[in-house]
This record gives C-alpha cells, structure tokens and sequence, in this order.
C-alpha cells in the first residue's frame, strides 16, 4: 500500500507540473507569429525562432540528463526534481506579465535555458522513481499509466485555455507551476533504496566535506559513459535508435504541425486547443485503462509497433489534408502513436539494474533532445521553404510527409527487437510486481 501511496503522489506531482505548460502551449503560436510576424498568419522567422530553441534546447539537455539521472541515483529522486520544477516558473511570469515583443524575447532566451533542464528533467527523474517502486512485470502498465498522466493533464490545460483569456492563461500557468514545486516538496516522498544509497552521503563532519564534493564529480557521467550504457546490451542499442527516430518525428510533428495548420486552414488557438484535446483524450483512455491490462499480455514489441505505425499514417493524413476537418482525423491517432515513448522506456528500465535506473532514462532522454536538435534543422527549412510564396511546388504539407519517413525507419527498428523471457528480480514491493 505504501508503495501506491507514493506512486499517486507521483503521479499528482507530474500532473500538476505538466498543466502549466499545456496551458499555455495552444496559445505559444499566437503569441510568438503576434510578437514577430507584424500581424501577418505567418512568417518564416517564428518556424526559424522555433527551429532555434528546439535544437539549442536539445544541446543542452542531451548533456543535461544523463547527468540529472546519474545524481538522482545518487541523491535522491525528490532532490532532484526539485530543480526543474523551480526552473519551470520563471518563463511562464515573463510571459504573465507581458508579451510585448521585447517580453517574448526575454521570454524566449529564458525558456532557453531552463528547458535544458525543464524540458526532460520532470520526465527523467519521474520514470526513474517509477521504476524504484514498480516491479518489471507490472512496468509497461505502470510506465503508460504516468503518460496517461501527462495525456490528463494535457486535456485538461487544453479545456481550460478554450476557456480563458490569453491575459488570464499565463497568469493560472504561473500559479499552478508554483503549486506543484510545493506539493512535491510536501508530499512526495523517496523511495527506501534511495534512502539507503543516500545514507553513506549525508555526512555532517567536516572531514568528509572534500569525500562529497568527490562523490558529487564522479556522480556526474562523461558522454563515452553514456555511450557504453547505450551499447551494453543489443537490446539497448536498438531501443535507443527507436527512441532517436521515434523523437524525430514527435519532434517535427509537435513543433511545425501547428505552423502548417495555421498557414493552410488559418487555424488558432481555439483549433489547437481541439487537436490538442483530440490527441490527448485517446492518449488517455489508452495510457490509463487499456495499457496497464494489455501491456504485460501482448507485450512491448507489438504495441510499440503499433504505436509507431499510428504516427505515420497521422503525418501522413496531415500532409494530405484537403479540408479543415482531415487534421482532427489524423489526430484522431493520437490514442496509438503516444504509446511508443511508454514502450521504448520500458524495454530499457528491464536491462539495468535499480541503482541505473536514473542514468538509464536519462540516457533515453538524452536521444530524444539530440532528436530535437536534427529534427528543426531537418524540417524548420523544409517547412518554411513550402508554407513560403514561392514554394518548389505545390504541397504545403510536404513537411508533415518528411516527418512520418522518420517513423518508417523507427518502425522498421522496432521490427528486429527481440526481447528476453521475462524473469523478475524485483521483491520490494510485492503488491506492485
């Protein structure tokens, strides 16, 4: 029992920290073409600004996050996490405050920064104190259950900014990221391993002051680290180029889908709001139900496949779309196509130990950010160059195309996986495994 109270803090606390920020993402591209664009639907220097934070964002966390994992293995998972969802609130009140252009800048260069740690710190240190708590035969269910989580909160930030003013949604964003750094630092709480790992650190004399600033350094992973761990196993190797490719086209599709939309159909917030909405419901219902009683009997590999099949027959409706509704067809998928992440992070978390865990999905979340650093240089030309006046011909969504390829060569990874039997070697929390 002890070990579901945790987990529903957890999964308090990551709903709480992803609501502010799907609170105001169906509202970012307004506010972005609105600050840069001098009024026009669309300009290629907002597909360019945002090209440019995808790929330096993705620098710094690919560097990011594997450390971030390795110190909360280290340090504890709450230690941790307290720092991205801290980070989390300073973009979001420049942006509350105004979003003048001057405002969105200031907004933009910080956003920068702290989505190095932001952007996959609250999902590397949450899986990794999921894994702590959750035996591996229960791990893909309980993995998608915390993604249904992030689909809640999404559908939920997604309602409520058709509901309120563009004033007012930066201003609720800032309040509840505030409130979730609070409730965490309350409630949640580390798990017994980390307690016990954490004991030889927490040291009060001062003889062992210069032992700590040691551990600390060699607690902070080298990328040839990083490289070994990804190619410990065949297994692992493979999972991770599912994952880049995966992260690819997640990336491509959730940075410039709404660009296209918006130039093609003239779409805004409020249509974003519904094909956020669209996704996220389907993403829900089967994260929360239909994944934790079918995960441990299908298996991995097939849902995985499933899931990467579904992102590219959306792209490649989207690419097509012929009339305004063809878009909310293809998000229709998203109940598929969003439970590959779930998958790829499961299959890993099963071939390294618990005191890896950290730097394990770190590792992951490190392929996903060098993922968003191809992706915008890969798509931010091609979607400016064919949403432009003077396209090479005619086919506006050529982009979208481009971005269900790299589903194809992350489907056709997916295909050569092959799993070991499953023997579980998890005994701490019965209840779970």
């Amino acid at each position: 029992m002890e070990g579901w109270e945790r987990l529903i803090h957890l999964f308090v606390t990551v709903f709480m920290a992803f609501l502010p920020f799907y609170l105001v993402n169906p509202a970012l591209t307004d506010v972005t073409v609105a600050a840069v664009c001098g009024g026009k639907d669309e300009c290629s220097l907002s597909i360019y600004l945002t090209g440019f934070q995808l790929a330096i964002t993705g620098v710094g966390s690919a560097l990011m996050m594997p450390m971030i994992g390795n110190l909360s293995d280290a340090y504890g998972r709450k230690n941790l996490l307290t720092i991205p969802l801290i980070l989390q609130i300073i973009p979001i009140v420049i942006l509350a405050w105004s979003r003048t252009t001057n405002f969105f800048y200031a907004y933009y260069a910080m956003k920068i920064l702290t989505d190095m740690i932001v952007d996959g710190g609250v999902l590397c240190i949450s899986f990794s104190y999921l894994a702590d708590n959750v035996g591996e035969g229960k791990r893909v269910g309980a993995f998608a259950a915390l993604s249904g989580v992030m689909s809640m909160a999404n559908v939920c930030g997604t309602l409520a900014a058709g509901l309120l003013s563009l004033s007012l949604i930066f201003k609720v964003a800032s309040v509840l990221a505030i409130l979730a750094a609070i409730y965490m630092r309350l409630f949640l709480k580390d798990s017994d391993r980390e307690k016990d790992d954490l004991q030889p650190l927490i040291l009060s004399s001062e003889a062992d002051h210069s032992s700590k600033k040691t551990d600390f350094i060699h607690q902070i992973p080298s990328p040839k680290d990083v490289f070994h761990l990804l190619k410990s196993s065949k297994i692992i190797a493979l999972a991770a180029s599912v994952c880049f490719f995966n992260s690819v086209g997640e990336a491509g599709a959730g940075s410039f889908l709404l660009y296209y939309l918006k130039a093609r159909f003239q779409f805004n917030k409020d249509q974003f709001s519904l094909i956020f909405l669209i996704i996220n419901v389907g993403a829900t219902i089967t994260n929360v139900i239909l994944m934790p009683i079918l995960g441990p009997v299908i298996g991995e590999q097939t849902i995985l496949c499933v899931g990467i099949f579904a992102g590219f027959l959306s792209m490649l409706l989207e690419s097509i779309a012929w009339a305004p509704w063809v878009p909310y067809l293809g998000s229709s998928l998203g109940m598929f196509f969003t439970i590959s992440s779930s998958c790829i992070r499961s299959i890993v978390s099963k071939q390294v130990s618990s005191n890896e865990q950290g730097i394990a999905q770190g590792s992951l979340l490190a392929m996903t950010s060098i993922s968003s650093i191809v992706s915008p240089l890969i798509y931010s030309p091609i979607s400016a160059w064919f949403l432009s006046d003077n396209p090479p011909f005619d086919f506006p969504g050529f982009c979208m195309l481009c971005v269900g390829f790299s589903y194809v060569i992350a489907l056709i990874l997916s295909l050569v996986i092959k799993f070991k039997p499953f023997i579980s070697k998890d005994t701490r929390h019965p209840a779970l495994c």
